[in-house]
């Protein structure tokens, strides 16, 4: 009996950390909770959106209004890409913003984005950045540079052409798309910021974010 004692004690002890390497392979990002909301960081732009926390059966929630505004919430987090190198996001759009040029300056806004940032010098200028984004006008996989600097890549990853005011997931290669857009070999992500902007369109846009995280695969 001793032997398929510990056996079966074996057979826990790897069964357990299997668990443990599991969860170590997912890194969620933002919480949404009343306690994180306020310590992020707010990057304003022009104006204040509006951010308010829900719930629904999938767990916590941001809700996002800008009508003629722009300001972002960020935190800076490291993330190791060498064993998380995907980000998933789940999000909606409610309004969209359909019309507007949004490779263009006056165009450039969007219903949902998210950033991921790589700090590549000592000012915030010197930083490369992808902006995965929910588009109102473009097809999923297209990018290009933002109009106002090209250290930062638009990409979009949902586009309210196929899912308007609808809950879906989507999932990118983070270090896969720094090497094809910025040519930069990153091992390791410095922050990431959501951001619903609408100061360049003047038009209305709400939006929602939930379950942002990074994995394995």
């Amino acid at each position: 009996m001793s032997w398929m004692f510990k056996k079966i004690s074996s057979i826990a002890v790897l069964f357990f950390f299997f668990q443990e390497s599991l969860l170590a392979e997912r890194i969620n990002v933002f919480e949404f909770t009343e306690e994180e909301i306020k310590i992020l960081k707010v990057k304003k732009i022009k104006g204040k959106t509006t951010y308010t926390l829900a719930s629904n059966e999938n767990g916590n929630y941001l809700k996002a209004e800008a009508e003629g505004k722009a300001s972002g919430l960020g935190k800076e987090i490291k993330i190791n890409l060498l064993k998380t190198p995907f980000i998933n996001i789940t999000w909606k759009v409610e309004k969209d913003l359909s019309g507007i040029i949004e490779n263009s300056k006056k165009g450039h806004d969007y219903a949902a984005r998210v950033f991921v940032i790589k700090k590549t010098g000592a000012t915030a200028l010197s930083n490369r950045a992808i902006n995965y984004v929910f588009s109102s006008n473009n097809f999923v996989d297209e990018n290009w540079p933002s109009p106002y600097t090209k250290k930062s890549i638009d990409y979009v990853l949902s586009t309210t052409k196929e899912y308007h005011d609808q809950w879906v997931t989507v999932k990118a290669n983070v270090r896969e798309h720094f090497k094809k857009l910025h040519d930069l070999d990153v091992k390791e992500l410095n922050g990431v910021a959501i951001m619903t902007d609408t100061d360049n369109s003047k038009l209305k846009a709400i939006s929602y974010y939930q379950n942002i995280y990074f994995s394995s695969e």
